[in-house]
This record gives C-alpha cells, sequence and structure tokens, in this order.
C-alpha cells in the first residue's frame, strides 16, 4: 500500500457525474501540489497516483459499462476512455519511475502526466458527461454514484497506487488490448515524428519559392 499524508476525500454518496467532476479537479490541485517546492512532493506523487488508479479502475467496472447500457456514450467511447486511462497509467508509471522529487526526469514526467490527464478530463467532460447528464435519469446517476464511489473507495483503503500496482494495471491493458505493446507505439512516435518535420520541411520550403 502506498503511503501519503494527503488525505483523499471518500464521499459515498451523490450524483456520479458531479462527483467525477469533483475528482478531475482533485486531479489538477495534486498535480500543482506536486510542482510546488514547498510542499512534500512524496505525499502528493503517492496521493495522486491512488487517487488516479482507484478514480479509473472503478469508473471502467462501474460507470462506463452503464452509461453504455444507457445508450448514453457508444461502444467506441467507451473504449476510447478506457485507451486515454491507460495512457495516464503508462505515464504514471514513468513519474512514479523517476527517482527523487528534485530532479530534471521528476519535473519533466510530471509534466507529460498532467498533459494527458488534462486532456482526458476534458474530453470526458465534453464526450461523456455531457452526454449522460442529458440521457441519464438523476435517480439513475445517484444509484451509479454509490457504486462508483464504493468501488473507488475500496481500492483507496486497499491501497492500488504502488509503482508494481500501475506496472501491472499498464501489462494487463496491453494484454487486452487496450494500448500497444511498447515497442509499436515508439515506432508509431518515430513515423509521426518524421512525419511533422518532412511537413515543415515543406511548408519551409514553400515560404522561399
Amino acid at each position: 500500500m502506498s503511503e501519503t499524508e494527503i488525505e483523499i476525500p471518500r464521499p459515498t454518496s451523490g450524483d456520479v457525474l458531479e462527483r467525477i467532476l469533483e475528482d478531475h479537479r482533485l486531479f489538477e490541485d495534486l498535480l500543482r501540489e506536486a510542482r510546488r517546492t514547498d510542499t512534500d512532493r512524496t505525499a502528493a506523487r503517492a496521493a495522486l497516483a491512488e487517487v488516479l488508479m482507484a478514480h479509473a479502475t472503478a469508473e471502467e467496472e462501474k460507470v462506463y459499462p452503464e452509461l453504455r447500457r444507457a445508450r448514453a456514450i457508444t461502444e467506441h467511447e467507451e473504449e476510447h476512455g478506457e485507451e486515454e486511462h491507460a495512457e495516464i497509467i503508462e505515464a504514471l508509471l514513468e513519474f512514479l519511475r523517476a527517482k527523487g522529487t528534485d530532479t530534471q526526469k521528476y519535473d519533466d514526467t510530471l509534466e507529460e502526466l498532467a498533459t494527458v490527464v488534462n486532456h482526458h478530463s476534458n474530453e470526458e467532460e465534453q464526450t461523456i458527461l455531457n452526454p449522460a447528464r442529458e440521457d441519464v435519469s438523476l435517480e439513475r446517476r445517484e444509484e451509479l454514484g454509490v457504486a462508483w464511489l464504493t468501488r473507488r473507495n475500496e481500492l483507496l483503503a486497499e491501497g492500488c497506487g504502488s509503482e508494481e500496482q500501475v506496472a501491472a494495471k499498464l501489462d494487463e491493458a496491453v494484454d487486452e488490448g487496450v494500448l500497444a505493446p511498447e515497442d509499436a507505439r515508439e515506432e508509431a512516435d518515430e513515423i509521426e515524428e518524421e512525419a511533422k518535420e518532412k511537413a515543415k520541411a515543406v511548408e519551409e520550403a514553400a515560404k522561399k519559392d
């Protein structure tokens, strides 16, 4: 179990959409704490890992399937949400593996994590939470709130954000085909980078003509 001195809120009921939004704001707060030099960065990193893992796992188990059954989201949107969770877990693992909290590696991996977390939160709010607000009754959202929070809080109580647990979750995502193997993703990144450089060269050449 990961030790942290930061108390993570553990509500037990409420509209699932509002509770998810509260966690999104909590992510932002913990990312800020992890950046500061006058706070306990080790505690902030541990708390961030725990809540990111508990939040995502409980969403995939208790929220996404129900929203798809209610036709508030499509199968593609559910799969895309799971893929983005896997990308967050991958970035989180790199952040946890950064030795110490006063290194360039710590700062770089923190910003990479912040980028994927913020992207996912924004996209989820627009493409999953907003449709659910229109298509799912408040009564049902409150039932989902209890189910999601119960699972989230169980995971927090057990501890789910150690480096080993995050690595195992990433392996699970690859095994299930949610995320491509690392070597394939690295190759895709290289191809994308080469394409960007080629496009930039074409633009620069056009400017000179």
